[in-house]
């Protein structure tokens, strides 16, 4: 199993995660404006048939066969390079079944990412938001996910195995130990991927950050890469088996700097990064003409 060094500074650390779940920490209250949603596209019953007997047990079919070898190779591996690709593999494997091609805008802004620290702070509106990052950042790196996710077979096991970052958010105490190993993980040039929306949306619209979702980031004094995944929540959102194909996006914007910034810049560092992501969402489709 892949395991991150902790840092050597847990009394500093600890006190700093303390801080930022005091009150004045928390995240403004956000304009309640939202973009004019796309127009509602219609999937029939073929649409349901093909995504209940065959995408969908595709899907579980690569999960399990590339599990297992993901599982067995955490054995003999320390640096999760070999468990990364698996990931990468399985990830293609699925974009290319489910049929919905992604366009890639900003790719200037991830390219040498891995030179040095960079969180990238992502929306969050389908399962198969993952798949998508795996297939379209160049690079390995670390993704912070919910203790829930651990009770899933094969998916649960490989980020557990994998150096993954597991934050239990209903009791945050007990993520001291995967944050202080983040931290160091990430100072040390491990890409970050984060939600900072701490979970799938139920609506399709941005929901408001975590108080404290760009902590590591400002701690590590990294910069902060948004990115808008567009459509995923109308291709696959929560509660449903129904996979829609249809064309994607996925908008990098401008990395944001946290050089020499600190925690009580908290709140000002969160506005700014949502702004982005919500500038880079509600953009309107470049459509390219033949």
């Amino acid at each position: 199993m892949n395991k991150i060094a902790t840092t050597a500074e847990p009394e500093k650390v600890d006190a700093d995660l303390r801080s930022a779940r005091q009150p004045e920490a928390a995240v403004p209250t956000w304009s309640e404006e939202r973009p004019v949603p796309h127009p509602i596209k219609h999937h029939g019953w073929i649409s349901r048939l093909r995504s209940y007997f065959v995408l969908s047990p595709l899907i579980w079919a690569y999960t399990i066969i590339l599990g297992t070898i993901s599982l067995i190779s955490s054995l003999f591996e320390s640096d999760g390079r070999i468990q990364h690709r698996l990931a990468r593999f399985w990830s293609w494997l699925i974009m290319k079944t489910i049929l919905s091609p992604v366009k890639v805008t900003g790719v200037e802004f991830i390219q040498g990412a891995d030179t040095k620290p960079r969180v990238y702070a992502v929306t969050h509106a389908s399962a198969l938001d993952i798949p998508i990052l795996y297939v379209y950042l160049p690079f390995q790196f670390r993704i912070i996910f919910k203790s829930e996710l651990l009770s899933y077979p094969f998916i649960g096991w490989h980020l557990q195995r994998s150096g993954q970052v597991c934050i239990n958010q209903q009791n945050p105490a007990a993520s001291i130990g995967a944050v202080k190993s983040a931290l160091r993980s990430l100072r040390g040039g491990m890409p970050l991927v984060i939600f900072p929306e701490g979970g799938r949306t139920l609506d399709g619209h941005i929901q408001p950050f975590l108080p404290g979702a760009f902590f590591l980031a400002i701690k590590a004094q990294a910069d902060i890469v948004p990115i808008a995944l567009v459509d995923t929540f109308d291709l696959l959102p929560m509660n449903t088996y129904h996979i829609k194909c249809q064309p994607l996006e996925m908008r990098v914007g401008q990395p944001i700097s946290t050089t020499g910034l600190n925690l009580r810049d908290m709140d000002h560092v969160s506005a700014k990064v949502k702004s982005a992501i919500e500038a880079l969402h509600s953009a309107p489709r470049i459509r390219t003409t033949a």
